[in-house]
């Protein structure tokens, strides 16, 4: 209870003078050479010097889609739970949910064997990776990931005057650590993985990752991005938030938006140091842009481990069925440890996007290493041979 009390007190003390913002105007307002940064969800371009991603011709007319399968959704949530609590607490929306919001703060610390003051909200982990970007950015600096990577943090931090050295993965598509780690050097403010890895779907091993993370954050902060690692069935893989008990300047991002499939509301955490979080709150609020109700969702969600279960279960089966289905077709597909699967295709991407549309299949396209490649969200089971037919009438 002093623990709730205290933090409340820093609210009013500390996180109030920022008068109300959520973001320091001179950032919203796009004050920086190359700011605003504007993302469209159905139309953001992969700036990567191994990546190019494609999209439908302006002009096309897509007909009903029958399968979305671009945005690494969860097609079976939210969880009944979650929607019972959102239609419960709607009636108390006319409140400012702080008090719910430190409650939910105390159950995920409590689960992440952190304490309460090691975790920021967020409406989703994307948002709380610009945020980083934007703090620690601001007086330039370079970012340090593995190329191909998930690239909200990246792209942000360019936006204000970052620079990014892309390191490419390994042949199996895995982090380089050895090379990003040289790649550190007397600019680097963040070095970021992304684990399991988006658009690639790999994993870097666990106790490698672990061994990376302790050295490399005694030199610069580390963020791990673990949106995925809840869908990493059979992986040898383990969350960096152990690091935390150990002092490390490591911060770990998760999302509400994958097994507990809530990506529509718009919670995520981090974990990190209390004097990193202070930096971030120092320019904007963490947990400022959820709303009542979202708390009241990711409350419930946490403890519906038989939902987990059951997303875990059935995403492992339908990409089990891709994988069948792929090797008979003759595709060779990375192995996947998300709830996507991305392998190399013979035809030009904005063509198998233009096919695959025409369809009803909504899926994603990318150039790497100048071959295009289909990246595929796992459906339901019904979706994914909806997607097999469609990839096996190509032509």
């Amino acid at each position: 209870m002093n623990q709730k009390i205290d933090r409340r007190n820093l609210l009013k003390s500390g996180l109030m003078a920022i008068g109300g913002m959520t973001l320091a105007p001179h950032l919203s307002m796009g004050a920086f050479t190359n700011a605003p940064l504007l993302l469209d969800p159905e139309r953001r371009i992969y700036r990567s010097p191994m990546v190019r991603e494609h999209f439908l011709p302006s002009d096309f007319k897509a007909p009903k889609i029958v399968a979305r399968l671009s945005s690494n959704e969860n097609p079976y949530g939210p969880p009944m739970s979650a929607q019972k609590a959102v239609a419960d607490s709607v009636k108390n929306g006319n409140r400012y949910a702080w008090k719910e919001m430190y409650d939910l703060i105390d159950k995920i610390a409590k689960k992440e064997g952190v304490p309460a003051d090691h975790i920021m909200m967020g409406p989703g982990s994307s948002d709380l990776l610009e945020k980083v970007a934007l703090v620690l950015f601001m007086n330039g600096g370079n970012v340090v990931s593995a190329d191909p990577c998930y690239m909200s943090l990246i792209q942000v931090a360019k936006s204000v005057g970052a620079t990014w050295k892309a390191v490419p993965c390994t042949a199996d598509w895995s982090h380089d650590l050895k090379a990003m780690e040289a790649a550190v050097d007397k600019d680097t403010k963040l070095v970021y993985v992304c684990n399991p890895n988006n658009p690639t779907g790999a994993i870097t091993k666990g106790s490698d990752l672990l061994d990376f993370c302790s050295r490399v954050s005694e030199k610069v902060p580390v963020f791990v991005d673990e949106a995925y690692i809840e869908l990493a069935v059979g992986a040898d893989t383990q969350s960096m938030v152990s690091l935390l008990t150990q002092k490390k300047n490591v911060i770990v991002a998760r999302t509400f938006s994958k097994i507990m499939g809530m990506a529509g509301i718009r919670v995520g955490y981090m974990a990190a140091q209390p004097a990193f979080l202070e930096r971030i709150n120092k320019i904007t609020r963490g947990g400022m842009g959820i709303s009542y109700t979202s708390i009241f969702a990711a409350s419930a969600s946490l403890d519906d481990q038989e939902f987990q279960g059951s997303t875990r279960k059935l995403n492992h089966e339908a990409k089990q069925y891709l994988y069948e289905n792929l090797d008979k077709m003759g595709y060779k597909y990375i192995p996947s440890y998300t709830n996507f699967v991305l392998f190399p295709v013979s035809m030009p991407g904005k063509e198998l996007l233009t096919k695959m549309t025409a369809k009803g299949i909504s899926i994603r396209s990318f150039d790497i290493q100048n071959k295009p490649w289909c990246r595929v969200s796992i459906g339901t089971m019904d979706e994914m041979k909806a997607f097999v037919g469609a990839l096996g009438q190509l032509s």
